[in-house]
């Protein structure tokens, strides 16, 4: 079993347009109820709701569902201290997930790679 607080053992994201909330649960081992909480806490999580009030993630929340929950978990940040250090700290946020969507990127090349081997 992966240890659930290391961002870089959590699956590769597929190359959805749209993610439900079971999905993200699983993508960022992170449980349903907790991102509904994290929705309340951070303003920049923002998921597209649709009819039942469902809620559709797209690419960049699940980024930042991670970022979040490395903050969180790996860093011991406190609720208040993430939100903080993720809206004072726009332009490193947005370096780290650049940095995210580029390991994803590799990371689905090198299946492409090894599927295109066979």
């Amino acid at each position: 079993m992966l240890e659930p607080s290391h961002n870089d053992e959590l699956p590769a994201i597929p190359g959805k347009r749209y993610f439900t909330i079971g999905e993200v649960s699983e993508l960022c081992a992170v449980k349903p109820h907790v991102l509904r909480y994290w929705e309340q806490e951070f303003p920049q999580l923002n998921p597209v709701k649709r009819r039942g009030n469902r809620r559709y993630y797209q690419r960049q929340d699940v980024l930042m569902i991670r970022q979040i929950r490395a903050l969180l978990y790996d860093q011991g940040f406190t609720i208040g201290g993430a939100r903080q250090r993720l809206s004072g700290d726009e332009a490193k946020d947005d370096n780290t997930q650049y940095k995210q969507l580029i390991k994803q990127m590799i990371a689905e090349l090198e299946d492409v790679l090894l599927v295109l081997r066979k």
